[in-house]
């Protein structure tokens, strides 16, 4: 089945991520319309792939020849375009940042099971080729986890984009719901620590503990993020990764850098892996969107991890006010 699709917003992750896959994917995706507030950016990907440039949002969702909206970037519109693609009974693939409030974004989710339209949130880290690769690892050589360490350094770029708050919010809701994904079991409580104030230089780290069960012994995850190297530090900017993942389990320790490389170790020493090779993130993510919409049965689970991740970085916070370890 070939889906119909209408596209709201083309973000930062358009050219490497959404257009490539949708390209690739031309058997299985349609685009049909295209509303953006980049005027020259619409119509060159409305020329491209032969659909129609509209004028909002609105006009969009409502077209008959639309059976799904990719939400590809949260503008000031905030919320509307995909509570109007639910009203209208369109399928939606969201790719926004994942700034959610559990308790003021509530209705959106009820919004949205009510309607009964099929729903994926966009959570890269997930299919990323190396988390696939770790997820193996894990099952067959290096056994359960034990000590997870996430960080993320938002660098100067990026907040000139997004308000820092937004961002920071966001890419932790991210690694939280990375986490549980790879630990693959719930955590029971939090506790968060920050120092700094924006728009100088600030920094969070928080931690999960997840229980202890029939598949293996407690884990905890320490996850952080900041802005914490000036802008004119130029070469300090560019001198590590902005980001780094490392895992340690029962039987060996991985160290993870996303998307499609990783370096692990056991008894037998050093294993070095390449994946760039794998199929691309955004091939994955929307091979998996195809699935959902084309399915017989509803599968909500993406969006209850988002509001699930969004619920335990709101108890961090809790945390942070409180001074005390939160159970989630």
């Amino acid at each position: 089945m070939k889906l119909r699709i209408g596209l709201i917003g083309l973000g930062e992750a358009w050219q490497t991520r959404h257009r490539p896959a949708l390209r690739m994917l031309h058997d299985r995706f349609d685009v049909r319309a295209i509303f953006t507030s980049v005027g020259k950016l619409g119509e060159n990907c409305a020329r491209e792939f032969q659909a129609d440039v509209v004028d909002g949002y609105r006009a969009l969702v409502s077209r008959c020849d639309i059976d799904a909206v990719m939400v590809l970037h949260r503008t000031w519109h905030g919320w509307l375009p995909m509570l109007a693609a639910s009203e209208a009974g369109k399928a939606i693939y969201w790719a926004g940042n994942l700034d959610l409030d559990p308790v003021k974004d509530e209705h959106v989710r009820l919004a949205i099971e009510r309607s009964g339209v099929a729903f994926m949130a966009e959570f890269p880290r997930r299919l990323a080729p190396a988390t696939l690769r770790l997820r193996e690892l894990i099952a067959t050589r290096l056994g359960p986890p034990r000590l997870l360490f996430c960080h993320r350094r938002i660098q100067t770029d990026d907040h000139l984009r997004t308000p820092h708050a937004n961002h920071e919010r966001s890419e932790f809701i991210e690694l939280i719901d990375w986490c549980r994904y790879v630990v693959n079991r719930e955590p029971v409580s939090v506790t968060s620590t920050s120092c700094g104030k924006y728009p100088e230089t600030h920094y969070r780290c928080l931690s999960l503990a997840f229980p202890e069960n029939s598949q293996g012994s407690a884990v905890a995850a320490q996850i952080s993020c900041g802005n914490y190297i000036r802008s004119t530090w130029h070469e300090a900017v560019s001198f590590r990764p902005p980001s780094a993942m490392q895992i340690c389990c029962e039987r060996g320790v991985a160290f993870v850098d996303l998307p499609a490389n990783l370096v692990w170790f056991d008894d037998a020493g050093r294993h070095l892996e390449s994946l760039e090779t794998e199929l691309p993130v955004g091939e994955q993510l929307l091979r998996q969107f195809h699935r959902t919409v084309t399915s017989l049965i509803r599968n909500m689970s993406d969006l209850n991890d988002a509001y699930r991740a969004a619920a335990i970085y709101a108890a961090a916070i809790q945390s942070e006010q409180e001074g005390r370890r939160i159970t989630v």
